[in-house]
């Protein structure tokens, strides 16, 4: 079922962030968001996932779905190494082996025996990111989970996400319209929903 966003409104301190919101995100297809910054994309993706509550309007298609999401902030337990961290979300079902693999696919070594606060900014976004990929959802939202990552390592976990999201509903918010058209992603531009 897609995910439809209708006449969605949202704001903080009589400030308009969302005004009147229409969208729809097809099933099974990954859609990027672009638009400048504090245009709303990221109040748009918390109000889908439940931390946010819109002031007015209706999101269709979310019930019973499961989330996993890369926050611009990566949002991992410190003291743990890379692997425990995405271990904890999969429930027991993914295998050292398994979480080792993906970290190959994404260029990502030098990892082990270290806690995560050791890794680099890039590293530390790509175990999030492995994490949430891992994870059992219907619904993965990223909020720029490229940013940071050299060209040949973006084209690679690019390629990493698309090979692991088929046939799921994937929302990603970028800057960038290469990325949109490396993931070959509807694009929705929030610039067309400003007054």
């Amino acid at each position: 079922m897609d995910i439809q966003v209708k006449n969605l409104n949202k704001s903080f301190n009589k400030q308009q962030v969302l005004n009147d919101v229409d969208m729809t995100f097809p099933e099974g297809r990954i859609t990027c968001i672009m638009g400048p910054s504090g245009i709303g994309k990221t109040t748009l993706v918390y109000i889908l996932m439940g931390l946010l509550k819109a002031d007015s309007g209706q999101v269709i298609g979310l019930e019973g779905k499961k989330f996993a999401a890369v926050f611009q902030e990566d949002r991992l337990i410190e003291h743990w190494d890379a692997i425990k961290n995405v271990q904890l979300v999969s429930g027991g079902e993914v295998t050292k082996d398994l979480v080792k693999r993906s970290f190959i696919q994404i260029g990502l070594t030098e990892y082990e025996k270290k806690p995560v606060r050791a890794l680099s900014g890039g590293m530390r976004r790509r175990v999030a990111m492995v994490r949430a990929l891992l994870s059992e959802y219907d619904l993965l939202i990223m909020d720029e989970p490229f940013k940071g990552l050299d060209e040949k390592l973006k084209n690679q976990v690019i390629d990493y996400v698309k090979e692991n999201t088929k046939g799921k509903t994937v929302i990603i918010i970028t800057h960038d319209k290469e990325e949109v058209d490396l993931l070959e992603a509807q694009l929705i531009n929030m610039e067309d929903y400003e007054d």
